[in-house]
């Protein structure tokens, strides 16, 4: 593993485990094992280190769950099944809830480039059931699919418990 990439990866951790507020770049560079000088050389910011924690995350959740729901044939499975993935994802030991809502929390209104990555990530969702569900006719769907999704993670962050995901998926076949 290079540098960089150890870079990304130990502060990402670090920003889904104790959030971004709360880790420190000396923090970083000390779990990283890198000098200083290393870290600023790829992210001349805290913030730049953020968005590519971001960019990598967005994309591989969107590959791991592709890859999850490919496995299933009718549109109506495949859209269950995103709240099967969000299952699977929340009964982790080291679940946090949504890596993209919680930094969401965390950073400042007005931080247009972060909330711009996480307004891309989430629109992404709402288009994967669009997607999902262009061929039943039924994309139209695709904002309370997604409303579920977003309200499952959020509510299984705050009960750390697999319920809210499991009512969320029951609202959507009904809705399906």
């Amino acid at each position: 593993m290079d540098t960089r990439e150890r870079i990304v990866n130990v502060a990402s951790r670090l920003f889904y485990k104790q959030g971004y507020n709360s880790t420190g770049i000396n923090q970083v560079i000390k779990e990283a094992e890198v000098a200083k000088a290393s870290l600023y050389q790829y992210f001349p910011s805290k913030e730049d280190l953020l968005v590519e924690y971001l960019r990598v995350t967005a994309e591989n959740t969107e590959k791991s769950l592709r890859a999850f729901i490919d496995k299933y044939s009718t549109p109506e499975e495949k859209a269950l099944a995103v709240f099967d993935f969000i299952l699977k994802f929340s009964k982790q030991a080291d679940f946090n809830g949504c890596n993209f809502l919680n930094i969401a929390a965390e950073v400042p209104v007005d931080d247009a480039r972060v909330r711009q990555l996480i307004r891309r990530q989430k629109d992404s969702i709402r288009s994967l059931f669009a997607g999902i569900l262009k061929p039943a006719g039924k994309e139209k769907l695709a904002d309370e699919l997604y409303l579920l999704f977003d309200a499952a993670l959020v509510t299984g962050k705050v009960h750390e418990g697999s319920w809210p995901v499991k009512t969320a998926k029951k609202m959507a076949e009904k809705l399906l």
